[in-house]
């Protein structure tokens, strides 16, 4: 078993989803990863779209897999496009994660995604392990 560098696409905004990923795959037997993300409260100072999107871009190299969360916000998010569009021609892995009780998928997840799962500990490891 080796770390998985893990890129978990969040919005600042819209914070609590994606802390409860993190808490879910750190509280998982059997799976090491380390977190390239950007939390909250290590969040980017005031700075150009350009910074931003190198900043981003510098997270996303290295990982193993991203992991995009399906929440109706992505749609409406041009930054987790962003990622989405940029793991996408590196050729990322990207594995969507359909959260709890949700019936559909925004459909840039559905486009981009290698895979989509459910929110539960062992679809999420073994989807990134299955495309990472």
């Amino acid at each position: 078993m080796y770390e998985k560098r893990l890129f978990i696409s969040h919005s600042w905004t819209y914070s609590e989803p994606y802390l409860s990923m993190v808490r879910l795959l750190a509280n998982r037997p059997y799976f090491s990863f380390k977190n390239f993300s950007v939390p909250e409260t290590k969040a980017f100072g005031l700075t150009s779209q350009y910074k931003l999107k190198e900043g981003l871009r510098q997270q996303i190299r290295p990982v193993h897999c991203v992991i995009i969360i399906g929440g109706m916000w992505t749609s409406h998010s041009d930054w987790i496009q962003f990622e989405l569009d940029f793991a996408h021609s590196i050729g990322k892995p990207i594995l969507g994660v359909r959260p709890r009780g949700a019936q559909r998928m925004p459909v840039a997840i559905t486009q981009k995604a290698n895979f989509i799962v459910n929110w539960n500990s062992d679809s999420i490891v073994r989807g990134v392990r299955s495309i990472s």
